[in-house]
């Protein structure tokens, strides 16, 4: 199963020589994990006065730069792993690096990812072909970047 952990952590919680060293730790972490089969992705974020977000109001949709309204923590970056379960998540996000010293208060929320058959009779035979040839489409597009 597929699994999205989205990490929350205070925007200006960590120095610059502390970002450094977290980015270092999750390398390695990342590596064990694509050792192990179980890595798909993961990156940091850039901070929200990077950010654009697009509302819907009223059926009207609203453009909106950043930085946004005050909030303690915000999402700072992601991992998308496949392994076996939710506890086997929850162990490799324990090992997550987090300084005790410095981050008091930040959170891992570990969500589980849809997959096609996740639809059962819902994912008509005509939807699981349009999502083979936008994946198809996607992997080529990739490919040429």
């Amino acid at each position: 199963m597929k699994y999205m952990l989205l990490v929350y952590l205070e925007e200006k919680a960590l120095s610059e020589e502390e970002r450094q060293i977290c980015y270092g730790e999750s390398i390695e972490l990342t590596y064990q994990l694509q050792s192990n089969g179980k890595y798909i992705g993961a990156n940091p974020l850039h901070p929200t006065a990077t950010a654009t977000s697009v509302r819907v109001r009223d059926g009207k949709r609203l453009v909106t730069d950043g930085p946004f309204a005050e909030t303690r923590e915000l999402i700072a970056g992601y991992w998308i792993w496949k392994v076996k379960s939710i506890d086997e998540a929850v162990e490799w996000a324990k090992r997550i690096p987090f300084d005790d010293d410095v981050m008091s208060d930040e959170e891992i929320d570990i969500r589980p990812i849809f997959e096609a058959e996740d639809f059962g009779p819902e994912l008509t035979p005509e939807l699981q072909k349009l999502e083979e040839r936008l994946r198809t489409k996607a992997a080529k597009l990739k490919a040429n970047n």
